[in-house]
């Protein structure tokens, strides 16, 4: 097992956006350093737009080792929600400068790390690596919304980050599905 100092180097993943009609299913690894901790990690979804953004600087600068996986809209679409998101899991692992001892992801499964891993149903209220990958994995995607919301006028991305919002629904209509919505998702596949 990989450890520093005599303690077993702990990753912890999360992902965000496996509900959106649109835009990529994002997930981050963290490795904290037990010498510099981080006061106030949370589950991103309790924590303000603010908090987060306050919060994602001190966790890239303090952390051991951190990284972000992704899997794209075409990936989304040709493995399904789920397999795409493992498949995000492991790049983020995968993309850790330093490899980990073990993992631990939020949720009730996870893939093969080539490393001893394991599930833990609502980590992300438990586990501090799991909040840290949480809070890395939501504002990176959230600025990505926000972004692609520049480039896809009308959709209000910025907003609801391309969750099925009656808004987000009723612009489809009206103006069509793009590249970046998930055809393989219901609403979507029912308007093409």
């Amino acid at each position: 097992m990989k450890t520093v100092g005599g303690r077993v180097l702990l990753a912890g993943v999360d992902e965000v956006g496996r509900g959106p009609l649109a835009g990529p299913v994002v997930t981050a690894a963290v490795i904290l350093d037990p010498d510099q901790p981080i006061e106030g990690l949370m589950d991103s979804k309790v924590l303000s737009e603010k908090r987060r953004e306050t919060l994602e600087p001190l966790i890239k600068a303090r952390a051991l080792a951190w990284a972000i996986g992704r899997a794209e809209v075409e990936e989304i679409d040709t493995l399904n929600i789920l397999h795409a998101t493992l498949l995000a899991m492991q790049r983020a692992v995968a993309g850790l400068p330093v490899r980990p001892g073990r993992v631990v992801v939020d949720g009730n499964r996870c893939p093969d790390f080539g490393c001893p891993a394991e599930a833990v149903v609502k980590g992300d209220q438990s586990v501090a690596e799991i909040c840290a990958a949480s809070i890395l994995a939501k504002v990176c995607r959230d600025r990505e919304m926000t972004e692609l919301d520049a480039v896809y006028p009308g959709y209000g991305l910025a907003r609801h980050k391309g969750y099925p919002t009656k808004q987000h629904l009723d612009a489809l209509k009206q103006r069509g599905v793009t590249v970046i919505h998930r055809r393989s998702f219901g609403p979507v596949q029912r308007l093409l």
